[in-house]
């Protein structure tokens, strides 16, 4: 293993940095061979810009293209470093053990995972190329930030390299029980990784729990819960250092959404798009990443029982359903895509008339104006996971209902649910109750509906993206000078 010395430390080097898979732009390859940067602003990047900015602050991820190795560059003030991959790297350490073995084995095995020793080998490869990248651009005492479950390795590698730094680490998906997790052949491997941390953040404490009662498990780290000023915690106890875990569930920036929700333009569109759906006098939406996680086909399924059952009338009802392309190469993701596609077809064909159909389906990216009008002009929102992390989505939709209207419906299984008390919550196993929990949204006094919205958007508006990370950022502190 390779390790930063001390004369290795950048002079030049950022005092926070960023640990992600991607870079928050994505390099572009035009077909005649030219290459350019587009943005792709997410939260992460809208709740760090002005801690990166403040801080001479970097980014290190990989630029979204194979075999692409283009120069650090500043954008807007922050460093952006990238982490080439090849096409083989992106096949076993990205769609291979990321998304073929952590990505289900951490959704509650939703689809068996696999377990292929040539994926970990590049995982565990990939991972330490992070951490050198890492370890060149950060400044000696910096804070490094490692994103997500593609980079589970990542803070004990660089804390190998760098101990100088101090290193927070966050989970964006669930954390499954222990009865799940010992499945992974390479567990003690993955826990050690994280517990090279000083802070190590998870949506819910459900999650938290679960990898700390691991830890004493699979290592026989001892740990105690804790209560501080930012709420409940566990500590770790490692042979020579302490680990603080914790919740943190992620939010928006739900300011600006509300802000972009109530212009006219967006108001605009929004009208505009129900007079194109044919004016219906219930407009649902669903907007997800097209993922066997997602419950696409059980809101399908609970639409099309609705209709045969008279509950719904289909010539008042049309569903918008937003699927963005996600991992088409995966097998099990290109088996789900075709299932969907044929329930759309058949619940059109059943209930549809010349120029109505019952679902419009989408399977593209939206700009996220468009969306922000989808938003605004549903009256029903589906959500409708079957496991998810938190799902950002639900939250959009709430801050986007302005005018205090609109029916959020939520799987109990997505994070969001913790927080979104008064929503129409189902259990997606449970097809009855997921039925029940549209025809609520649809049928409940107007009175009723707005008091829910109201509740759901104090929760929205004043626990938002920046919350979320100052509270990350005040605990990471805290921990750091303990």
């Amino acid at each position: 293993m390779t390790g930063t010395h001390e004369t290795d430390i950048p002079e030049d080097g950022a005092d926070f940095v960023v640990v992600a898979n991607r870079l928050p732009v994505d390099l572009v390859r035009e077909k005649d061979g030219t290459e350019r940067w587009k943005a792709s602003p997410g939260g992460l990047v809208t709740a760090l810009e002005s801690i990166l900015k403040a801080n001479d602050g970097a980014w290190v991820g990989w630029p979204g293209i194979a075999d692409a190795e283009p120069e650090p560059f500043d954008s807007d003030g922050i460093t952006l470093r990238s982490v080439p991959l090849s096409a083989e790297d992106v096949e076993l350490y990205y769609e291979g053990f990321s998304n073929g073995t952590l990505w289900p084995l951490f959704h509650d095995v939703v689809v068996p995972p696999e377990y292929h020793r040539e994926w970990w080998n590049a995982y565990r490869e990939i991972n330490q190329r992070f951490a050198e990248a890492t370890a060149a651009a950060a400044a000696r005492d910096a804070t490094v930030w490692v994103q997500d479950y593609q980079l589970l390795l990542v803070p004990k590698l660089l804390r190998e390299m760098r101990p100088d730094l101090t290193i927070g680490f966050f989970l964006h998906i669930p954390f499954p029980p222990v009865e799940l997790f010992i499945q992974l052949p390479w567990r003690s491997e993955i826990v050690e990784g994280m517990l090279g941390a000083d802070l190590v953040g998870f949506h819910l404490p459900g999650g938290a729990d679960n990898f700390r009662y691991l830890s004493t498990r699979l290592r026989g780290y001892p740990s105690n819960r804790i209560r501080s000023a930012r709420g409940r915690a566990s500590e770790i106890r490692l042979p020579d250092r302490k680990v603080r875990v914790g919740a943190f569930p992620i939010s928006i920036d739900s300011s600006a959404l509300d802000a972009q929700a109530r212009t006219r333009e967006t108001l605009a569109r929004a009208a505009s798009l129900r007079t194109e759906l044919a004016s219906p006098r219930i407009l649902m939406l669903g907007v997800d990443r097209l993922d066997y996680t997602k419950g696409i086909d059980v809101r399908l399924r609970a639409l099309e029982e609705l209709f045969e059952e008279g509950r719904l009338e289909p010539s008042e009802v049309t569903l918008l359903q937003l699927a963005t392309p996600s991992r088409e190469r995966v097998e099990q993701y290109q088996i789900m895509r075709s299932r969907i596609e044929q329930a759309v077809g058949r619940i059109n064909g059943r209930f549809g008339e010349i120029g109505h159909p019952v679902v419009t389906y989408i399977h593209r990216p939206v700009p996220k104006d468009e969306l922000t009008a989808f938003y605004v002009a549903a009256d029903v929102m589906l959500v409708t996971p079957v496991r998810d992390g938190m799902n950002l989505v639900a939250k959009e939709y709430v801050a986007a209902c302005t005018d205090g209207e609109g029916a959020l419906v939520l799987s109990e299984f997505a994070g969001a649910a913790a927080e979104l008390r008064q929503s129409y919550l189902c259990n997606p196993h449970d097809l009855d109750g997921v039925k029940d929990a549209i025809m609520a949204a649809v049928e409940e006094p107007q009175e009723d509906r707005r008091k829910r919205m109201r509740s759901l958007r104090r929760q929205v508006l004043g626990n938002d993206v920046h919350a979320w990370a100052r509270r990350f950022f005040e605990t990471l502190d805290a921990t750091s000078e303990h």
